[in-house]
C-alpha cells in the first residue's frame, strides 16, 4: 500500500471528522482532566456532541458511560 493512501486511511480514522463518527462506533478518547496527559479512554459512543463537521482536536462525544471527550481513534 502507498503512503499516500495509508495517510488517507489514517486521516479518514483519527476522529476530527464528524462524519466518521457514529453512535455504536467504540473509539479512544482524551477527556479534559487528561489533556496534559494524553490518557486515552476507550468506550463506545452514544452521542456526538460537536456540532461542526470537522474539529482539529478531535470531535467531541459523550460515551455509553456518561464520559465526554475528544475522539482520538476510531477503533471499529
Amino acid at each position: 500500500m502507498s503512503d499516500r493512501i495509508k495517510e488517507r486511511q489514517s486521516e479518514a480514522m483519527n476522529g476530527q471528522n464528524r462524519k466518521d463518527i457514529k453512535p455504536g462506533l467504540t473509539v479512544e478518547i482524551v477527556l479534559k482532566q487528561d489533556q496534559r496527559t494524553g490518557k486515552r479512554t476507550r468506550g463506545v459512543v452514544r452521542d456526538i456532541l460537536t456540532k461542526s463537521s470537522q474539529h482539529p482536536h478531535g470531535i467531541k462525544v459523550r460515551l455509553e458511560t456518561g464520559e465526554v471527550g475528544r475522539v482520538q481513534e476510531i477503533i471499529e
